[in-house]
């Protein structure tokens, strides 16, 4: 079982992995200060993030120029941090989404860094979040099918990452998968 850390209850809204260092919670100094046309903005981008400036101005009802403001403001404050298109895989390959819970065998710093530096080398890992609670990271696998899968595990238990036991969850079908609500997020 991992040790508890200072601050482990309040909510996990700064868990990350970070490269060469355990995981941990951080906390930012101080939030951006958001107002309801940032608040749109956001929203839209996360649904439409190719949609003009100036329909992104229509929207919001906010003029061109104030609107790119806006954006570039919230883009040089680390709030925008990317856009990238979401592509249809099952119109262009075969594939497989696997989650997959891990437990580590160590529960030293150490671990945590070996562990995270071996599948950062892994493209087939599309996303890991390290948790608290009954096991230690939750992996996102996505692979062409069942044996390249088991291929990578084999990869990781041969490096030998730290693996102790992992369980495997595949995917049948995609149910639900949007942006955070920031409304709720942002209520005081």
């Amino acid at each position: 079982m991992r040790p508890k850390r200072a601050g482990a209850r309040r909510a996990a809204a700064g868990r990350q992995l970070t490269p060469g260092v355990g995981p941990r919670i951080t906390w930012p100094m101080s939030f951006v200060k958001l107002d309801r046309r940032d608040i749109a903005i956001l929203t839209v981008l996360g649904t439409e993030g190719r949609i003009s400036k100036t329909a992104l101005a229509d929207r919001i009802g906010l003029g061109a120029s104030a609107c790119w403001d806006r954006l570039q403001r919230l883009q040089d404050a680390g709030v925008v941090a990317g856009y990238r298109a979401e592509v249809a895989l099952r119109r262009i390959a075969p594939h497989v989404t696997v989650f997959v819970q891990v437990e580590l065998g160590s529960h030293r710093a150490e671990a945590f860094r070996i562990f995270e530096a071996a599948i950062a080398r892994h493209d087939e890992i599309v996303g890991a979040w390290a948790l608290g609670g009954g096991f230690d990271y939750l992996l996102q696998v996505v692979t062409r099918d069942i044996d390249s899968y088991q291929r990578l595990m084999d990869a990781l238990l041969e490096q030998k990452a730290g693996l102790a036991r992992y369980f495997t969850y595949v995917v049948t079908k995609p149910v639900k998968s949007v942006p955070p609500p920031l409304g709720p997020l942002l209520e005081e």
